[in-house]
């Protein structure tokens, strides 16, 4: 099926919506996360605060945005445009490390911003949910449709794994429990290789996938 392209409202909301998260960026890297309000990102691209919340949640959800940026998509994306004869487990495992750990040097200097603050962190952490949608639309073209709750409960379950990965890799250099109650935020230190952490979160989805698909073979 052929998406349709999208319409000059829509384009005008996706223009909005990049320009805050560019604009977000560009401000925390300036001037340090904590400096930046959501007033002067919103001055910065043109637009009023109360329209600003109409796309972001919070200063740390844009400047996120910007660096994870339509990431949810190109996975989905990725996963569709693999062979019909290639395992499903393995094109969605490929798909997220693929778009996970494929970035440039913009992307790789603000992953360090973002490890900076807790918020930040978190905030990145929270991104990972929006893998569900587009990836539920996949899996189920895939199963023929005939399992739209196991699809959602596979992309669901996928979101999961990337976020265990991705909590595992953004350790705290000395983290300790107490350090963690106390609310210290803590430079992150990137532990161990980014690719096999999310390998390994998501090889226990694998037989999952593989039973769905025979489920819907004729």
């Amino acid at each position: 099926m052929t998406t349709p392209p999208p319409g000059l409202r829509e384009r005008k909301k996706q223009a909005t919506r990049e320009a805050l998260r560019e604009a977000a960026l560009r401000l925390a890297v300036e001037r340090g996360p904590d400096q930046v309000r959501v007033e002067d990102i919103a001055e910065a691209a043109g637009v009023s605060p109360r329209t600003y919340n109409n796309y972001f949640a919070s200063r740390e959800q844009a400047i996120v945005s910007a660096v994870t940026a339509d990431r949810e998509a190109r996975i989905a994306a990725a996963v569709a445009a693999r062979p019909a004869g290639v395992r499903l487990a393995d094109a969605v495992t490929e798909a997220v490390v693929e778009q996970y750990t494929d970035t440039g040097e913009r992307e790789h200097k603000a992953l360090l911003l973002i490890t900076t603050g807790t918020a930040l962190r978190d905030a990145f952490l929270d991104a990972t949910a929006g893998i569900e949608p587009p990836l539920t639309a996949v899996i189920t073209e895939r199963l023929d449709h005939a399992g739209a709750h196991t699809a959602r409960v596979l992309a669901a379950s996928v979101a999961a794994a990337v976020r265990i990965a991705l909590e595992g890799w953004l350790r705290p250099a000395g983290h300790t429990e107490s350090a963690k109650s106390s609310g210290a935020g803590g430079l992150v230190v990137p532990s161990g290789s980014l690719p096999d952490r999310l390998r390994s979160a998501l090889a226990p989805l694998a037989p999952a996938f593989d039973a769905a698909e025979r489920h819907t073979r004729p």
